[in-house]
């Protein structure tokens, strides 16, 4: 279905250069002098590379029909991970190159969404926050606050982030999948 730049919406996926893109953000520009123009922020569903394009106002492209499945990740086979359709209980494999930032927060028996062009899987779509058991960080020192500062903690998944004093080996952490961050004790 071709869309023009009229059409433009945050998470809309096109078809540009033979690539499949999501669009992260847009802004309409009207200079002065010259003709309109849409600075966009897109990225690349193949590689997550994310770049900046600019189209004429009233540009015409396709626009990709994504499909967006629930999925269960089951487990790791060597540089595959495993994941089963919770309808139909097909199960595919993707590479872990292809998912190798989503690696840091899937757990075995975690349902995602599992994104996928025609029979092509592009990737891994994860819940906004997920919750992961502290694997090691220095134990907290008496006197230390909630507001006072932070140390670094390894998950059990192998993501490493800073966390408050009071947290110990153990501990159950709510994170933000989208920048990594600590929210909580869960």
């Amino acid at each position: 279905m071709a869309i023009s730049t009229a059409d433009f919406k945050n998470g809309l996926t096109i078809e540009v250069d033979g690539a499949i893109w999501r669009i992260l953000s847009f802004q309409h520009v009207k200079p002065g002098k010259g003709g309109a123009f849409v600075r966009s922020k897109l990225k690349n569903l193949r590689t997550g590379a994310v770049q900046e394009k600019t189209f004429r106002s009233g540009a015409k492209m396709e626009q990709a029909q994504i499909d967006t499945r629930k999925m269960q990740y089951l487990y790791a086979d060597g540089d595959q991970h495993v994941f089963m359709d919770m309808d139909t209980y097909d199960q595919i494999s993707i590479p872990a190159e292809q998912i190798k930032d989503e690696l840091n927060y899937l757990q075995e028996n975690m349902e995602v969404n599992v994104i996928q062009y025609g029979t092509e899987t592009l990737g891994v779509e994860l819940p906004n926050t997920v919750t992961l058991e502290v694997a090691s960080t220095e134990p907290g020192i008496k006197g230390d606050t909630a507001s006072g500062g932070s140390k670094p903690a390894t998950m059990t998944t192998g993501l490493t982030l800073q966390v408050p004093f009071f947290v110990n080996q153990g501990d159950k952490l709510v994170i933000n999948t989208t920048d990594g961050t600590y929210i909580s004790r869960a």
